[in-house]
């Protein structure tokens, strides 16, 4: 039976891989889950305007704004750290 369950696992992990997400998927599903609004994470990552520049990804999360969510939320550092794609702004 164990190693059945093996192959198995071998079988899931090579066939439908699981991996991270990123960032901002990462915190919109916190968010979503735990019914919290942008206004709830202000306190970690600053002001209306810069939750919403981070949201949208025209801003990446900085070091000290993972800290603080990291902290106060109990959220993993190692996700929040990943590099993702920001949205260039045209000027």
């Amino acid at each position: 039976m164990e190693v059945l369950t093996l192959l198995v696992q071998d079988y899931e992990s090579r066939r439908y891989p699981v991996f991270d997400p990123d960032p901002i998927a990462f915190l919109e599903h916190i968010m979503d889950a735990r019914g919290l609004t942008r206004k709830d994470i202000e306190p970690y990552i600053g002001s209306r305007a810069r939750v919403s520049e981070v949201l949208n990804r025209r801003r990446p999360l900085t070091l000290e704004m993972i800290r603080h969510l990291s902290d106060g939320l109990s959220l993993p550092a190692d996700i929040l750290v990943r590099p993702y794609p920001i949205r260039q702004t045209v000027a």
